[in-house]
């Protein structure tokens, strides 16, 4: 498997394509602020051919870019149906502060969704560009927050993402974590929709399963992996930390 990815302009949500090989097809997951133009030189570069859009949540910074995607390549997005709204009024999922911040950007405007989606649900299977997702309904960022699970077999790793490619290499299986689970710390459970108490139930029932071995593509900062999180990440120590902080 081939994986390359890069952080947006603004947020600094990772932005990640994933494909058989170099020279195949791919799938994009969570094409942030104003990420269009370099998708497509890294789609360029690595003579790949986009077949969907995946969306682990709905929040605006990582899907403000998912309609000029979309067009250009003419493929659906997939989203949680809990969290479909956010992608004709990204609004709803957002603090005031951070509507004010979106505002505030050189380019502020988001387009409505695309005009195929699909909806996902927990435990779906998805086939698309030769790869097998499972897809993990793990709310408490948001309501339909999911994450990504497909096997390892990493092979080749491009573009901007960080140092490390032994871990996805060696790595049993891979998970695109979205915001619920960060090197370190998970997504933040005070904007409309989140829940501490949901995310600390996702943390136990969907992340502390998963093997060490499983490398985490998180939606923000550097790659990690479970075994890692597991010995130092407080919120896997102890997820009931969310619901009396």
């Amino acid at each position: 498997m081939f994986v390359a990815g890069f952080p947006s302009a603004a947020f600094g949500t990772n932005c990640y394509l994933l494909a058989p090989a170099i020279g195949e097809q791919c799938v994009i997951v969570d094409p942030g602020y104003r990420v269009a133009d370099e998708l497509a030189e890294v789609v360029a570069e690595f003579r790949l051919r986009p077949v969907a859009v995946l969306l682990t949540h709905g929040h605006i910074d990582h899907t403000f870019s998912v309609v000029p995607v979309c067009k250009a390549n003419d493929v659906p997005a997939y989203v949680h149906s809990a969290d479909r709204a956010m992608l004709a009024d990204p609004t709803i999922g957002l603090s005031p502060e951070l509507v004010a911040a979106l505002h505030q950007l050189p380019d502020g405007t988001v387009e409505t969704e695309p005009a195929d989606v699909a909806e996902l649900s927990d435990g779906a299977t998805l086939s698309l560009a030769g790869l097998t997702l499972t897809v993990d309904h793990a709310p408490g960022h948001t309501e339909g927050s999911v994450m990504f699970r497909l096997p390892g077999g990493v092979r080749r790793v491009g573009a901007q993402l960080p140092p490390g490619a032994a871990e996805l290499v060696e790595a049993s299986e891979v998970c695109l974590a979205g915001d619920v689970l960060f090197a370190g710390s998970v997504g933040r459970v005070d904007m409309p929709g989140g829940s501490a108490a949901a995310m600390a139930d996702s943390l136990r029932r969907r992340v502390l399963p998963l093997a060490d071995t499983v490398a985490v593509l998180p939606g923000h900062g550097p790659h990690t992996t479970i075994g890692r999180e597991r010995r130092t990440n407080p919120y896997l120590l102890d997820p009931g930390v969310l619901t009396t902080a």
